[in-house]
């Protein structure tokens, strides 16, 4: 859980890097979420406003860690861009998410070896 509050405390941060255990974690919880609050929703019979003003409060933190995800593997953050060509972008920028780290150190000191994910 500790990953989905860095990201958050990381509010509007675009410099830096994010580990993939970071990133991965991050949107992991991210869904869960969102799925908890589309079934509150329909239970409760709240309509739409429930999940768009989620979606609003995180949009501003997911593109930052994505930003410092893409920074991390060695690219600039405008690539997160490619999300916005239609049909292949959003599987382009998936996998440029998904790609190994850099160990070139523009944006920021290199964290190390990769995250071991944490036993839940």
């Amino acid at each position: 859980m500790h990953y989905y509050t860095d990201v958050l405390k990381k509010y509007a941060t675009f410099s830096g890097r994010a580990t993939r255990g970071e990133y991965w974690w991050f949107w992991l919880i991210d869904a869960v979420i969102m799925v908890a609050i589309m079934i509150a929703q329909a239970a409760l019979d709240l309509g739409s406003i429930p999940v768009y003003l989620y979606v609003l409060a995180t949009w501003l933190p997911t593109l930052a860690v994505t930003v410092r995800r893409l920074h991390d593997s060695g690219r600039s953050g405008w690539m997160v861009l490619v999300g916005m060509i239609p049909g292949i972008g959003y599987i382009w920028l998936l996998i440029l998410c998904a790609s190994e780290s850099s160990t070139d150190e523009s944006y920021g000191p290199y964290p190390g070896t990769a995250d071991p994910l944490p036993a839940i």
